[in-house]
């Protein structure tokens, strides 16, 4: 049976760091670790993003590059990229990040990222940069296209680096294509760019994907406003129809 779209998403967005993890963090951890996640534990106002109008949500658009598609078989995260977009303005506040990996990269992923192993050599740890980018996210709501991947990913790592089942705000993107063009089935990022008249640059490189995602979430931000869509929670509530 198919799950309602605003229960599924506040499934997701429930998650919570438990108190426990914080002792098992005392003796792997640094101690701005341990306080990071007490004060992102305080940040998750999961009501208030579902009714914040979308005119004023500030959202931060991010994309990961990885080695390959399943962290439970030993792929790794290779860089985080991220842009702040609030309403439909895409800000320049971003961050971008490599990620240490030992690892040899095939070919055919240094091909399509572009990134090399000497790149990767003295790179921040994967805790680090997590860590970084969730002190640059603080409470905002998460966005990707085609936010499986990134979910998928970032639970992963979240539950292996830090034993946390630690839940953080997704939101995807296709969900507004969907209700802005029900007709239009678009599913890669450069053909929904190219349909939007965005320019494809910097493709498979974390902040490029980002920056492009952001430009196309402000377009379909203003397009589902002038549907009548005022928030969140009403894109789960047209979802379900």
């Amino acid at each position: 049976m198919r799950m309602n779209p605003l229960i599924q998403f506040m499934k997701q967005v429930q998650g919570k760091i438990n108190s426990s993890v914080y002792a098992s963090l005392q003796g792997q951890s640094s101690p701005q670790h341990v306080a990071f996640l007490r004060q992102l534990e305080k940040e998750l106002k999961v009501e208030e993003s579902l009714v914040v109008p979308l005119s004023e949500l500030t959202v931060v658009v991010f994309d990961l590059e990885t080695t390959g598609f399943f962290p439970e078989q030993g792929d790794e995260i290779l860089s985080i990229g991220a842009v702040k977009v609030k309403g439909g303005e895409v800000l320049e506040d971003t961050f971008y990040s490599l990620v240490h990996c030992s690892r040899e990269l095939t070919p055919e992923i240094k091909e399509l990222t572009r990134i090399e192993e000497s790149d990767l050599a003295e790179a921040p740890e994967l805790s680090k940069v997590l860590v970084d980018f969730y002190d640059f996210v603080k409470g905002e709501v998460l966005v990707a296209h085609h936010a499986s991947h990134e979910k998928k990913f970032l639970q992963h790592f979240n539950w292996k680096l830090f034993r946390s089942q630690f839940k953080h705000r997704i939101v995807d993107t296709s969900f507004l294509l969907k209700l802005a063009e029900p007709n239009v089935n678009l599913v890669r990022l450069e053909d929904c760019c190219e349909h939007c008249s965005i320019p494809v640059v910097d493709r498979h490189h974390a902040l490029g994907d980002a920056k492009m995602t952001a430009q196309l979430w402000s377009i379909y931000v203003e397009r589902i406003q002038a549907l009548g869509i005022k928030n969140l929670r009403e894109v789960y509530e047209r979802l379900s129809r």
